[in-house]
């Protein structure tokens, strides 16, 4: 199996947890570039941030006849702007605030010619502080970034192994700044009920179009102070009853009441001797479990080439 070689390092969120907070703010600031520019795709999809080989990335970002792309390199730990007219700069992520981060990010934009004005509120924080009146200082550490890269990295290797054999409408495997977690869902094809649910600062006409259709949810959270446990999570809209009464696997995964959905700490990947095998057990058992009470069609929408 491709997994085999994976290394999972060990996520720690209270040691990490001033980090994980800037990089949930850096990434909101460059999300908002890409929404702003990118042409709308279903279910905010056009908004999305990937994982490549140095870090996190927007992808190509078009404007005015050319692309230009954003990148966070986790190697040398700085923010990168290249364009397709040879142009580029760069700037350092340690020591930055929120607030100094969009501000280099905004000057660094105008000076390549690009001219982008964001809303400056963050999304799906309780505690939405405009990025550029947010100077608190919190220490970032490098050691702490790039082990969740590379815990997004086997992440994402393994939600694009369990993707093969579906041919129904499927997500890319994407970073939701928002939320700030790697998520993969998969359609039913049928319509589901109006959401009516509430996410902090998020309007929610975005959230009643994401919840539009019948879906099947997996993702990696690595966690907040309320939550302090990276983990693995799945689930389904609409979120039937009989859902949380199914049996899933591995041993380590549970039903989480006051989130509606089951989880699995992603400890137990980590520890585990085939990280991939265990994740992707997490994986089959749930969706297997969701197409069972939502009553999907598998043979439509599986293949076995």
């Amino acid at each position: 199996m491709a997994g085999k070689g994976m290394q999972w390092p060990v996520l720690d969120y209270k040691e990490s947890e001033s980090t994980f907070q800037l990089l949930h703010q850096w990434t909101q600031i460059v999300g908002k570039v890409r929404l702003k520019l990118t042409p709308r795709k279903n279910h905010s999809w056009h908004v999305t941030l990937y994982v490549n080989a140095e870090g996190l990335t927007t992808g190509p970002i078009p404007y005015e006849g050319g692309i230009f792309e954003i990148k966070f390199d986790f190697n040398r730990h700085d923010l990168k702007i290249k364009t397709s007219a040879g142009r580029q700069d760069r700037f350092a992520l340690a020591g930055q605030t929120v607030a100094s981060f969009y501000e280099q990010l905004m000057e660094k934009l105008e000076y390549l010619g690009i001219h982008v004005k964001i809303h400056t509120k963050p999304n799906e924080l309780p505690e939405a502080i405009p990025f550029e009146k947010n100077t608190k200082r919190l220490p970032y550490h490098p050691a702490a970034a790039k082990n969740l890269w590379k815990a997004l990295i086997c992440i994402k290797g393994t939600y694009l192994a369990f993707g093969e054999g579906f041919c129904g409408k499927s997500s890319p495997v994407h970073f939701f700044w928002g939320s700030f977690d790697l998520a993969y869902t998969r359609f039913s094809g049928k319509k589901a009920p109006q959401f009516q649910g509430q996410m902090p600062n998020m309007p929610l006409n975005i959230m009643q179009e994401a919840y539009s259709h019948e879906l099947y949810s997996v993702g990696f959270w690595p966690g907040n102070a309320d939550f302090p446990v990276p983990s693995f999570y799945a689930y389904i809209y609409p979120n039937l009853e009989a859902y949380r009464e199914e049996k899933v696997k591995p041993k380590e995964a549970y039903w989480n009441e006051q989130l509606g959905e089951f989880m699995l700490p992603y400890e137990a990947v980590q520890k585990s001797s085939d990280g991939q095998k265990k994740l992707l057990e997490f994986l089959d058992s749930t969706y297997h479990a969701a197409t069972k009470v939502a009553k999907w069609d598998r043979k439509l929408l599986e293949s076995n080439l």
